[in-house]
């Protein structure tokens, strides 16, 4: 829904305006307050003066066209505003009034009545049950709470789900001088959505970065798509979303289900879709500001200018969680910088410059010259703080900022800003921001590295999505097979069949139903042999003793196979039972291949270690579907154990492109199979240098 026309009215009528409304005090203190130059109407029923202003009795009343309706009026009487506001024309409308979906059936029929109205009547309705929103760059604050002043105008927009949180996170924001370019409390969502806003926000000139709190993602397709658009147009969106889950399974047969929760998949999708995840308001702030300030990092080798030896180790501490590099200057940087540093300070990355910088304002500025000249680094960290309090002679901290400013800005790689802790932008540092034309300060050194972390992953997504276009992965080639019954689960040797015939190698089997089948199958395919118990909807053989290993003889397959037979029978429900007779297999690394159907997101493919120890180590990388192989290799890096299959301590390293075709072929398989899919999981899919073959296979179809 184009939302563009709602954001930047040029008359605004406020319906159900009283005196006796805090609401109603600050929407119109904020119109009056902060710039807007449009008329202001008040509208209610019983006119007189409102707000020290004459009251219209209704919409009809107001002379001349009306853009926005802001209805704050009670909530069975929210329709018959629309209906009036919709013969005038008015078809822009924010309503703050709350009482419909959020608070159960009745509400949510009311609701239903305004989303239907509006659609036959093409209105823009945001809300019900939020805040407004405040154009700060068009100087337009329909806003229900008070707006702290001063109103600070930049880069960040914000977009909540939240109306409680966003003078908040408006207050924060302003405390740590980030401007933003509009922020809206989203209410119930009932017609304007999250992804309209962020589809506006792309397009606005004003907007660098897009910060989100998100407590549910409503429509999952509609936010990639808009999520897509961002990272194209090289706007970043981070967020926030709370809600995670502990939902441990999807399936009751299937491994992955276990591995795959909400909050996994939606980590996924948002590492895919180039989102910066945090954690924190703090931090949804901190990087969005950072990033609206300095755009996508250029790699992850960072050098770091402080006049602090202990930030320099938390720094280099932090560095490591955030997957960033601390490189030894080149010799060229460190002999220019012996010439800067103290003598008895130590030329290092990351570079203390000592306490000297008390007494040479100069040295912190040069020292940052030089190491913003190093080859080996892509961006540099400075340490700075931006001052709080005005000395008596505040003109040399105004030089020393502006010349700092100056080299900064003439550098030959971003220079990231940091300060010590997190503290308010005073007045006096402001003025000093301002005046100097210094840069964004990201506020404190633990959110500080968690943001330049977040620049250089989004840089890094920002690029790949440039290379390619924003083009979707191509999917694997395979030709989906036939399925005339996909219902229940299909055991192994059903699902083997179906594998093999999609072109993915599976270990070779033979079902069979007699003690002289088993042995004549073992003799066949050489020993030693495995036997694994085989019936329809049988998922977990191991669980009931269905499995043996390192059959060796055909006294070994007789007694195995009664064995095996014996425990599926005593499954309740279990129908025909037989055995699966294979070779037995040894050595390599053993992999987790699921892909498992979330109810929001669809298919998603996770990859792991697997065999026995697979929900133990819980190491799995995740994708939503779709994915190509070059996905499917970053997914695998991404392991804890990524190092067993590279070959530690003198195994054979496995062939990764291999693995990662066959994978890719497996998520082709699986998408190819339609809606009835609930699950398809290989465990495991043995690897073996440049061989990869399927051991043990489960599918299970929805209903």
């Amino acid at each position: 829904m184009p939302v563009g026309e709602l954001f930047n009215p040029r008359s605004i009528a406020l319906v159900g305006a009283t005196d006796k409304s805090g609401w109603s005090i600050s929407t119109l203190t904020n119109l009056r307050t902060h710039g807007f130059r449009g008329p202001v109407h008040l509208v209610n029923p019983r006119g007189g003066v409102v707000h020290g202003e004459q009251a219209h009795r209704s919409l009809s009343d107001i002379p001349g066209q009306v853009d926005l309706a802001y209805v704050m009026v009670p909530t069975t009487a929210v329709l018959t505003v629309l209906r009036e506001g919709a013969k005038l024309g008015i078809r822009h409308y924010v309503i703050l009034t709350a009482g419909f979906g959020e608070t159960g059936p009745e509400g949510a029929a009311l609701e239903t009545e305004i989303v239907d109205f509006a659609r036959e009547n093409d209105l823009t309705v945001l809300g019900p049950n939020g805040n407004g929103f405040i154009n700060a760059a068009a100087d337009v604050t329909p806003y229900g709470l008070p707006i702290p002043s001063p109103l600070l105008r930049g880069s960040v927009g914000v977009v909540l789900q939240s109306g409680a949180l966003a003078s908040s996170v408006l207050g924060f924001a302003q405390a740590r001088n980030v401007g933003i370019s509009l922020l809206t409390s989203m209410g119930n969502e009932s017609l304007v959505t999250v992804t309209d806003v962020i589809d506006y926000l792309v397009d606005d000139p004003a907007t660098k970065a897009i910060a989100l709190f998100l407590e549910s993602v409503r429509d999952p397709a509609a936010f990639s798509r808009a999520a897509r658009r961002a990272l194209l147009a090289g706007k970043p969106i981070v967020a926030l979303k709370i809600g995670r889950s502990r939902l441990a399974s999807r399936t009751a047969q299937a491994h992955t289900g276990a591995l795959v929760g909400d909050d996994n998949v939606i980590d996924a999708a948002f590492r895919q879709l180039g989102v910066v995840r945090v954690r924190s308001l703090e931090d949804l702030i901190i990087t969005a500001g950072l990033l609206a300030e300095v755009g996508p990092l250029p790699g992850p080798r960072i050098g770091v200018v402080t006049p602090s030896g202990g930030a320099s180790e938390i720094i280099a501490d932090r560095a490591e969680d955030e997957g960033l590099e601390l490189p030894a200057f080149a010799p060229e940087t460190v002999a220019r910088l012996r010439e800067i540093v103290p003598a008895f300070g130590t030329v290092q990355n990351p570079l203390d410059v000592t306490g000297y910088v008390l007494i040479d304002r100069t040295l912190l500025g040069r020292a940052l010259e030089a190491v913003t000249a190093d080859p080996g680094v892509d961006a540099v960290m400075l340490l700075s703080d931006l001052p709080r309090v005005a000395p008596p002679d505040p003109a040399p901290v105004y030089a020393t900022y502006s010349a700092s400013a100056k080299r900064i800005a003439e550098a030959p790689m971003p220079v990231v800003v940091v300060s010590n802790v997190l503290t308010d932008v005073t007045e006096f540092g402001r003025d000093v921001q301002r005046q100097a034309g210094f840069p964004y300060v990201a506020g404190g050194i633990e959110h500080g590295m968690h943001a330049i972390g977040a620049a250089v992953r989004w840089g890094r997504a920002y690029r790949a999505a440039v290379a390619t276009g924003g083009a979707a992965p191509a999917r694997a080639a395979v030709s989906a097979p036939v399925v005339e019954t996909a219902t229940g689960v299909w055991a192994e040797h059903r699902a083997a069949a179906l594998l093999s015939s999609a072109g993915i190698p599976v270990v070779p089997g033979e079902l069979v139903h007699d003690e002289e089948s088993a042995v004549a199958a073992a003799v066949g395919f050489g020993y030693p042999v495995v036997l694994k118990a085989a019936a329809e909807g049988l998922g977990h053989k191991s669980d009931i003793g269905g499995v043996r290993l390192g059959l060796s003889d055909a006294r070994d397959v007789d007694r195995a196979y009664r064995e095996v037979v014996a425990a599926a029978a005593a499954v309740p429900g279990a129908g025909r039972v037989g055995a699966l007779v294979q070779p037995q297999r040894g050595g390599g690394v053993e992999l987790l291949v699921g892909v498992v159907r979330d109810p929001a997101w669809g298919l998603t493919l996770a990859v792991g270690l697997g065999g026995i120890w697979v929900e133990a180590l819980r190491d799995t990388a995740l994708r939503v579907l779709p994915v190509d192989a070059a996905e499917v290799r970053r997914a695998l890096d991404e392991l804890r154990g990524a190092a067993l299959l590279r070959g530690a301590r003198g195994a054979e390293p496995a062939d990764l492109d291999a693995v990662a075709e066959v994978v890719a072929r497996v998520a082709a398989l699986a998408e190819s199979l339609g809606d009835d899919l609930e699950s398809l999981e290989i465990n495991p899919l043995l690897v073996r240098g440049s061989h990869v073959e399927a051991l043990d296979a489960l599918i299970t179809w929805r209903g």
